[in-house]
């Protein structure tokens, strides 16, 4: 998909609002700055996809947590007894 990113001023996002939303809504422009007299007033963004927000949150915290070298992932984590059948975890 070729998506565009707009730079326009108010007067024309006034003429052309419905149309500029439309393809916002399609996704074919993913950003548009509006200007009033040279200076940005505003961003027009689409709203997030649902499915794109639940990628957005796969990996976020990637690389954000370390453990030492010698740790290991797969020991034991409690050296006592559970006896799960009874719901207990102590002996």
């Amino acid at each position: 998909m070729d998506t565009e990113i707009l730079e326009i001023s108010a007067s024309e996002f006034k003429a052309k609002c419905l149309e500029v939303l439309d393809q916002i809504a399609a996704r074919k422009i993913m950003r548009i700055t509006i200007t009033k007299h040279g200076r940005a007033v505003a961003l027009l963004i689409p709203p997030a996809l649902p499915e794109e927000e639940a990628l957005s949150l796969f990996g976020f915290m990637q690389g954000r947590v370390s453990a030492p070298p010698e740790f290991d992932f797969t020991a034991p984590v409690i050296d006592e007894p559970i006896n799960a059948a009874e719901g207990r975890i102590h002996e």
